[in-house]
């Protein structure tokens, strides 16, 4: 479906599905503040990284109400709903669905009352051993008579886990869930009068803090922190737990860290602008096109991106290979999400949603067009087709990024591995699949070498196969984990 966002590329053919993002969270303590609206525009600083529903849960310091919608943060929200949504402290989240069907019931933040008040609840990322939550829960809860929801995501699984700590509070509750929890997981959430915040040990999916002149801002990305004038303080570690209230804020860890984030954020999840690792996005995407001009040259008249993941990379392959830069494709900044699913006719004839060539631009050039990655190989066939039918002399695909060969379980929903174009053909195959005059991916190593950050450092999961946190068996992982075979209309319930 197309994103909407701007931001991703995979989107010619829309029924191309290209990587989906993991979500966005964002958490505010800030007494005095508007702390819904902050939480509002956090929320549109991280929309590229979910598009299926959005939500922001407050406190006023006595209970906490939520209200949480499918749909854009834009379509989720209005002046006076903000306006109604009055506190002290606030967690907001945007989905994109990992675990658990994209279905109003999922949508974050997560609500549980617990013994003393209530808890709040975002994630970012997908929890590896999720059924043995489900069945710790069972046990804790065994004969208790609770409320049945229809909630299926591993985000209901860990807020009913906190909650099921009748004698403990939410902080005690935590240090206690979070060494059994397994995965990929940043996490914002609140009780009535403190904010938390929690990264996995392996630091998967990003966490950064900041500091508001009157208060405290934990976000996915640095560029949330922007939006609402937050001064970066630092990265939430691996295996760290954050809890803020008006004592201040107090750090501890609940796991040893074994740091191994996520290589494809900045390949492709963050926005350029963001910081990670002490490197700007855009600055490392740069390299990596500096990389891909060394080890892939060829002659050719123009270097254009596929906009706008495609254009750091873009940058830095022409001005390594002395070929001028320029952009031969225009994107339409406003198509939304779509649902409706174009037939087979209407795809021959070629639908252009969201990107069309400048014919004076490309007609009789040779071509090198930089792209992010390539899944199915659908969406880059469709290019090179429409720039071929453009006038384009010749097109030279590269792309800033290894084939990507092998699915995630940590917060990306890749195409399966049967799907991925790279898994099973050479470079030379997908070429001709593809229909370009060549094709070149950069190197894994020079990858991780533009990142600055130790290969040990990283997960490489979806180029080399090798996964940092265990697998459980296939029947025991899986985005319908907690969901009843498709011919019934019934949800495994979480309690």
């Amino acid at each position: 479906m197309a994103r909407g966002d701007g931001l991703l590329t995979h989107d010619i053919d829309p029924s191309d599905r290209g990587p989906q993002d993991a979500c966005g969270v964002f958490g505010v303590w800030a007494p005095g503040e508007e702390v819904a609206k902050l939480t509002y525009f956090g929320l549109y600083a991280l929309q590229h990284r979910g598009q299926e529903s959005a939500g922001i849960a407050v406190s006023n310091g006595r209970q906490i109400l939520v209200y949480k919608d499918m749909g854009l943060v834009s379509q989720v929200f209005d002046e006076s709903t903000l306006e109604s949504l009055k506190g002290e402290i606030a967690i907001g989240h945007a989905r994109y669905s990992t675990t658990g069907s994209s279905v109003w019931q999922n949508a974050q933040p997560t609500f549980r009352p617990t013994a003393s008040g209530s808890v709040a609840l975002g994630h970012n990322g997908n929890l590896t051993n999720t059924a043995e939550l489900v069945e710790l829960l069972d046990q804790r809860t065994a004969g208790e008579s609770r409320q049945h929801e229809t909630a299926t995501s591993d985000t209901a699984a860990m807020a009913s886990l906190l909650a099921s700590y009748r004698d403990r509070s939410v902080e005690e509750a935590a240090l206690e869930v979070l060494p059994k929890v397994r995965g990929a997981f940043s996490l914002v959430f609140m009780d009535e009068h403190t904010l938390y915040a929690a990264r996995d040990p392996q630091g998967i999916r990003p966490l950064v803090l900041g500091r508001l002149e009157r208060g405290w801002v934990v976000a996915s990305e640095t560029a949330a922190l922007d939006i609402v004038g937050a001064s970066y303080i630092r990265e939430v570690e691996p295996g760290e737990f954050i809890a803020i209230d008006e004592n201040g804020l107090r750090s501890e860890r609940f796991a040893e860290p074994a740091p191994k984030g996520c290589i494809f954020e900045y390949v492709y999840l963050a926005r350029p602008d963001t910081t990670i690792n002490d490197q700007r996005v855009f600055s490392v995407r740069e390299r990596i096109g500096r990389k891909l001009a060394r080890t892939a040259p060829v002659e050719a008249d123009l270097v254009i991106p596929v906009p706008e993941s495609g254009t750091p990379a873009a940058i830095g392959y022409a001005a390594e290979s002395g070929i001028p830069f320029g952009h031969g494709l225009v994107k339409n900044s406003y198509v939304g999400r779509t649902f409706i699913q174009p037939s087979q006719t209407i795809r021959q004839l070629g639908i252009r949603l969201k990107l069309n060539p400048l014919r004076d631009v490309v007609a009789g050039k040779r071509l090198v067009v930089v792209d992010d990655s390539i899944v199915r190989g659908n969406t880059q066939r469709a290019l090179v087709r429409m720039l071929r039918e453009f006038g384009a002399a010749e097109v030279h695909v590269r792309i800033s990024s290894p084939p990507v060969k092998w699915p995630c379980f940590y917060g990306i929903d890749f195409a399966s591995r049967a799907e991925l174009i790279a898994n099973g053909i050479s470079v030379d195959e997908i070429c001709r699949s593809i229909g370009a005059d060549s094709l070149s991916y950069v190197d894994l190593d020079d990858l991780v070498d533009a990142t600055n950050v130790p290969k040990d450092n990283l997960c490489r999961a979806c180029f080399d196969g090798i996964y940092p946190v265990a697998l459980p068996e296939d029947d025991l992982i899986g985005k319908h984990l907690l969901e009843l075979p498709a011919d019934t209309t019934t949800l495994k319930v979480i309690q």
